[in-house]
């Protein structure tokens, strides 16, 4: 039996090794497909699971899950393998997990991004925000620093030097840690921080950073509102441009029944949903109300806050991002998404009132002695180290130390790993239940005169969402109603092009019907005017001849209903 070590990140080829372990291992509930290459050529993976024997993965709701599209985000992996082995290991054992995988599909692309992520990986990681494709430009910059380790002892850390200038000074609180300069203040001694690495065309009076070539940023090549490099940095030369991106797309365009998503990043400790560039009185209530209401549950299962794009993640007032993969789902295909940021060393540290983005800006230096305690105390020091003086072979007599943001910030560390990634699979199960399900109410035959009979075949949404799932869905209508169908036992496949078979009284070969409404759009009653009315049930009808009927109901994300019945 495949086992996934929860404390570690494996790189491409031991990854590749364990799913299709896993897809033998549990071959009545996995599928294994390559949804396309990336850049390099790599595959990249996609894990249809269902109880294959309730049904094909296809003709259930289902729900999408990926991780690792920015490439040091690996522990975004892990949270989708943690979800894959839930499913696969408590399957006829957990009541949720059993139910969920008997009436529907989950689609999983644990790695989004394998090249990105092999170089964050490697023995000497190269840290870049996606693809390892050039972009805009094939050349290396000529000048600036590139960020690698010089001291060898296997981290990228902080160069703290001396000049007159500086904006920090060490803190008389805490003597290991720097503080912001105050106005008018003149100290004995001030520093300037610099990323640990070397300069390229070193020029001591203008200190600057080298951009990798590699500037794409796979989380703007959607194509929702997708805005050229020049309005916003790393999109891509046109959406979908990137083999990863449009793999992801057509993936998900191919597979209508998806209902709902959510793509793990990192970090912050945050389910972050749509919209990001307008504000919420722009999307439609209805689609308001079940995201703050899926967010409340996400809360209580994740201890994460659901939070807007638009509202409390923006990382400049002014400025909005635009082709992201959440807004392209809810815009495009009409389902709730989310992107969740794994880990909030913050709040690991008991800081719980602050502001994501804006932290990073400003914050009480109360914070920062917070923090260097948790480093001290649950990380053994090695978040934060202490300064040590350097020999650099440009800047001559430097410290080097301070945060190392590899182990403490952009993921968790090892030992914190599955205790942070375990609440969300329970969060996406509970989503995939909350969608639309078709199921059969009633099938009915009533006899007539001449040898005829009235066929009655009624459906329900028996799910919380209606069967379109959202209002955007509605508006755009990207989906359509229910679909009914009748054929008769023996006969060739009739097309609707041609005229009616003579078995045929009344009624049309396939009828396409409402869309059905789930309890999600009930308010609160019993105040003497609730009235539910049926709207969550479509009622088909056909009058036939004798002969032995098959009957299919089906919606492209509530799933199909089937039967047959005989008419003497």
């Amino acid at each position: 039996m495949p086992t996934i070590e929860f404390n570690r990140y494996y790189r491409h080829e031991g990854l590749s090794a364990l799913l299709h372990q896993f897809a033998q291992e549990y071959e009545h509930l996995i599928e294994l497909t390559s949804i396309g290459k990336s850049h390099e050529g790599r595959d990249i993976w996609l894990l249809a699971v269902t109880d294959r024997t309730s049904g094909p993965h296809h003709e259930k709701p289902a729900f999408w899950c990926d991780g690792n599209i920015h490439a040091s985000e690996v522990s975004a992996s892990t949270a989708v393998l943690h979800l894959l082995n839930r499913l696969c290991t408590q399957f006829g054992d957990d009541e949720n997990v059993t139910r969920a995988l008997r009436t529907r599909t989950f689609y999983l692309v644990p790695r989004l991004n394998p090249d990105g992520a092999e170089w964050a990986l490697a023995d000497k990681p190269r840290i870049i925000r996606s693809s390892t494709r050039p972009y805009p430009y094939d050349e290396d910059e000529m000048d600036g620093l590139e960020r690698q380790d010089i001291t060898g002892d296997g981290r990228v850390l902080n160069i703290r030097l001396v000049d007159p200038n500086g904006p920090w000074v060490v803190s008389e609180e805490e003597p290991r840690l720097l503080r912001r300069r105050h106005p008018g203040e003149e100290p004995e001694t001030a520093y300037r921080l610099i990323p640990e690495g070397l300069f390229h065309n070193f020029d001591p009076m203008t200190l600057r950073g080298r951009s990798p070539k590699q500037r794409l940023d796979f989380n703007r090549n959607f194509p929702s509102a997708w805005r050229q490099e020049n309005e916003q940095y790393g999109a891509g030369p046109f959406p979908t441009s990137e083999p990863e991106i449009r793999a992801c797309v057509h993936a998900i365009v191919e597979r209508p029944n998806i209902c709902g998503a959510i793509t793990f990043h990192t970090f912050s400790g945050v389910h972050l949903r749509p919209p990001s560039r307008m504000p919420d009185d722009d999307i439609p209530a209805e689609d308001l109300w079940i995201y703050q209401e899926f967010g409340v549950q996400g809360e209580k299962m994740t201890g994460y806050p659901a939070i807007s794009n638009y509202h409390e993640f923006r990382y400049h007032p002014k400025e909005v991002i635009t082709g992201v993969f959440d807004d392209w789902m809810y815009e495009h295909q009409g389902v709730f998404a989310w992107t969740t940021e794994l880990w909030s060393p913050q709040r690991q540290a008991g800081i719980t009132d602050y502001k994501y983005i804006e932290w990073f800006r400003t914050h009480p230096f109360e914070h920062d002695v917070q923090m260097l305690k948790w480093s001290d105390e649950k990380l053994g020091g090695k978040g934060y180290i202490d300064w040590q003086p350097f020999e650099h072979p440009q800047l001559g007599p430097v410290e080097i130390g301070g945060w190392d943001g590899m182990y403490a910030f952009r993921n968790p560390p090892p030992d914190y790993l599955e205790a942070e990634v375990a609440p969300h699979g329970k969060w996406a199960i509970w989503q995939a239940l909350a969608s639309p399900k078709l199921e059969l109410r009633a099938l009915m035959m009533q006899p007539l005169e001449d040898g005829l009979a009235r066929i009655r075949f009624a459906v329900q949404n028996t799910g919380f969402l209606p069967t379109q799932v959202s209002e955007m869905a509605l508006k755009k209508k990207l989906v359509r109603g229910v679909i009914a169908e009748i054929r008769r036992e023996g006969d060739r496949e009739e097309s609707l092009g041609e005229q009616a078979p003579e078995w045929l009284i009344s009624g049309k070969l396939r009828e396409i019907g409402p869309q059905l409404r789930g309890w999600s759009g009930v308010s609160l009653g019993g105040f003497g005017w609730t009235f539910d009315e049926t709207d969550d049930v479509a009622v088909f009808e056909w009058v036939v001849r004798s002969g032995r009927y098959h009957l299919v109901a089906k919606h492209d994300r509530a799933g199909v209903v089937r039967d047959s019945i005989e008419v003497p």
